[in-house]
């Protein structure tokens, strides 16, 4: 009996009706990124967000190394390596085991990717609470490209893309998290905490890091339909397990999600401004503005408790989008911000 062959009819019981395991085991956001990236490995050219540049690859769940790891028994400061849903670009995978990950010396090609379905952005960690996944990301590409010694000016493609149902994204779940002016100022505070220790990273690496970083949203929907245009029979395919991930996340959804907290008008018009900063054409033009758009919230740029949350009623609206017109692909150019 070969391990594989059980393992693959285990896997096509979850679409028989007759699981042996959670449907949401096969039919979740790693998977259904996996799928994607290794359609556009195998088919997608050069001027789309997930295609691999020449002598690319891909990689799921790998672990990012963070310029906050332990420097003592007890660190109170310290923070473990992150874990990101998949990385796209020039790099190598060290032990299996660990999936450590390191930049080749000529990367030109880096771009960490977070799926989602319902859930939000995950929060800080345990020894700083407001430094959440964006920020936190972000920080750890600086730090991959400051082991490799690898200068983000030399990167044609470099970002953190958050893949996520269109609307969760109409919702603006991730504008404040993704705000580059909120991530900046966590990513400060994480480095002030070490009273003087993390200065030089910040100025030499994060800094520029996050001038060059493109950090956007890019919808499963669009992804899909692109897929289709280009191969019909399998974007139908993903269509359907995307469909089948929706279905069966719904349940997860409700619990994390049991309703909608009110919010202004001002509030949500304030979180478009701050969402506009993501597509910016330059990372001069995102200094810039970030300078001039005001943001509400606490100390570490998180919103209000008046922020307007989304509704769990949008699980049904998700399903039923499956097919919208893509509008957040474009000609790859030099890294940075992009227009959508």
């Amino acid at each position: 009996m070969m391990i594989t062959e059980r393992i693959k009819a285990m896997l096509e019981a979850c679409e028989s009706g007759h699981p042996v395991f959670p449907p949401s085991v096969l039919f979740n956001e790693g998977w259904l990124l996996r799928i994607v990236l290794d359609w556009f490995a195998l088919h997608g050219g050069d001027r789309y967000p997930l295609s691999p540049r020449p002598g690319a690859r891909w990689f799921s769940e790998p672990w990012l190394p963070s310029a906050f790891l332990p420097r003592y028994r007890g660190d109170r400061l310290a923070e473990a390596h992150s874990h990101a849903d998949g990385v796209l670009g020039h790099f190598a995978i060290g032990d299996p085991g660990t999936a450590g990950l390191t930049l080749q010396p000529e990367a030109t090609q880096f771009v960490v990717l977070e799926a989602k379905l319902f859930a939000r952005l995950s929060a800080g960690v345990k020894n700083a609470p407001y430094f959440d996944q964006a920020a936190r990301t972000v920080a750890c590409i600086a730090e991959v490209l400051r082991r490799a010694r690898r200068s983000p000016e030399a990167m044609d493609d470099l970002a953190l893309l958050i893949l996520a149902p269109q609307a969760r994204i109409d919702d603006g779940v991730f504008v404040w998290d993704a705000a580059p002016e909120a991530i900046l100022r966590k990513v400060r505070r994480r480095v002030e905490d070490y009273a003087g220790e993390r200065d030089a990273w910040f100025h030499d690496w994060f800094e520029p890091t996050w001038r060059r970083t493109e950090i956007r949203c890019l919808s499963w929907e669009e992804i899909i339909e692109m897929i289709v245009f280009h191969r019909p029979e399998a974007g139908q395919i993903i269509d359907s397990f995307y469909g089948r991930c929706l279905h069966y996340n719904r349940a997860r959804a409700r619990a994390v999600f049991p309703g909608r907290r009110s919010g202004s008008a001002g509030d949500r018009n304030e979180a478009a401004s701050i969402h506009r900063l993501s597509n910016l054409g330059t990372s001069e033009e995102k200094s810039e503005v970030s300078k001039r758009v005001p943001v509400q919230g606490d100390e570490e740029g998180n919103p209000q408790a008046s922020q307007q949350q989304p509704s769990v009623g949008k699980e049904e609206e998700v399903e039923n989008r499956l097919r919208l017109v893509p509008t957040g692909f474009f000609e790859r150019g030099p890294a940075g911000r992009g227009d959508p």
